[in-house]
């Protein structure tokens, strides 16, 4: 072939100005319409297992919004985008991202989590019109897990057992609730019980949570499996304790004898800042030890923010210490942003530089932090009154009305001070 010849160039220039402006027209009208209701979506783990969940599509003068449901918890996302036949959903937290094709109601695609060094991906699907979860079908259950449960999670290696409480409540087949630790909850889940099966799941651009166990008559559960991510897997089992507690979140993270708490970061526009700032002084303040990967992290931080806004000008100062999984400043300082922008947090986010799994380096003066997140309360004179492991979110019902009604009462008390 002559590729030389006048007309072959001109005839090749009409063709890729066709070929472009057809690309334009498709990419402007998909061929498939993202249907408006409810969707059934699920990730499928390593060992083919499926994490189900629900998200509902609603469009709002040509423009798509999606709400991830897990109980009562609606997750808004507004980053959606359409590339012919091609979806991309951009999640609001946790730098992770929904993309695949659409066609015929139907999502096929992967989910991918951005991590410090590399992406996890997981196969994703979805179906429209679908307002099941777990079971299509599900049996009726002559049991009703409502209530309290003493749990033992185990490893997969059985190396290690965090001891948890289910916290439980059923209508008719349908259950929600979640599971509580001593370094925060597994915020909402929601399931069925089908026969004499429990199986509950969650998923919020963060965590992908399936539990699923037998349910016995002698008010046990066993057989328990939980799946999180692609791969992890541990057992566990439980037993009706309506008595069950976790210890004292307040007794785990202590200040060492004769040490003082100091520090200094940046914060995100690159200044210094040290808790010996005149800014401090004669105030109450609270450090939250926190990361933007960290969904607990997040139902803090839309706490802190009213807390923020409702006692600053009375001399209350809040100060966020991010622990990313980066040191990259510029990669941490934008999710960190997208966290300050989603709750509306005026208050102070510092850089420490560390990642999470460096926190105890970054301040020696405690004997560990072991969880995320931490929050540390200050006094007027600078002294630390008490240190918080972990946060009990909404999804714990009670537990998260009676942590905020004490420790407001606290706030308000050392203000007063």
């Amino acid at each position: 072939m002559n590729t030389s010849n006048p007309f072959f160039k001109t005839t090749f220039k009409f063709f890729v100005f066709a070929l472009a402006i057809c690309c334009l027209i498709a990419c402007d009208k998909p061929d498939a319409k993202f249907e408006s209701g409810m969707w059934r979506g699920a990730l499928i783990t390593e060992s083919g297992v499926e994490v189900p969940f629900n998200f509902e599509v609603k469009d709002s003068a040509q423009r798509y919004i999606i709400y991830l449901i897990n109980g009562e918890d609606r997750l808004r996302v507004d980053s959606i985008r359409r590339v012919n036949d091609s979806i991309f959903i951009k999640l609001p937290l946790y730098d992770s991202e929904i993309s695949g094709v659409l066609l015929d109601n139907k999502i096929d695609g992967v989910w991918t989590k951005h991590l410090a060094d590399k992406d996890v991906e997981m196969t994703f699907y979805a179906k429209a019109n679908a307002n099941w979860r777990i079971s299509e079908r599900v049996i009726e259950s002559p049991y009703n897990v409502s209530g309290r449960w003493a749990t033992t999670f185990v490893s997969e290696d059985g190396k290690d057992t965090t001891q948890a409480i289910g916290e439980f409540f059923q209508n008719k087949s349908k259950v929600t609730g979640t599971f509580l630790t001593s370094t925060g909850d597994y915020r909402f889940l929601e399931g069925v019980v089908d026969a004499d099966k429990l199986s509950l799941s969650s998923f919020d651009g963060s965590g992908a949570y399936l539990f699923t166990a037998k349910v016995n008559a002698d008010s046990t559960l066993t057989e328990g499996k939980f799946y999180s991510g692609f791969s992890h897997i541990e057992t566990f089992t439980a037993k009706r304790d309506s008595a069950i507690s976790l210890p004292d979140a307040y007794s785990l993270t202590k200040l060492e004898d004769g040490k003082k708490l100091d520090f200094t970061f940046k914060d995100l526009s690159g200044e210094t800042v040290s808790l010996s700032d005149a800014r401090f002084k004669n105030k109450v303040v609270l450090l939250q030890l926190f990361g933007s990967w960290c969904p607990n992290c997040m139902d803090e931080t839309a706490y802190l923010a009213q807390l923020d806004k409702k006692y600053r000008k009375q001399g209350l100062e809040i100060v966020a210490l991010a622990y990313e999984r980066t040191t990259d400043f510029a990669k941490a300082k934008k999710n960190i942003g997208a966290v300050k922008k989603r709750f509306g947090a005026d208050y102070t986010f510092l850089f420490t530089g560390y990642t999470n799994a460096e926190a105890s380096k970054s301040l020696p003066m405690l004997n560990k932090v072991m969880a995320f997140p931490t929050l540390i309360v200050l006094d007027k004179k600078g002294e630390v009154r008490k240190i918080h492991t972990g946060f009990s979110g909404p999804g714990t019902g009670r537990h998260y009305l009676d942590f905020t009604q004490e420790f407001e009462g606290l706030i308000t008390a050392m203000l007063k001070e």
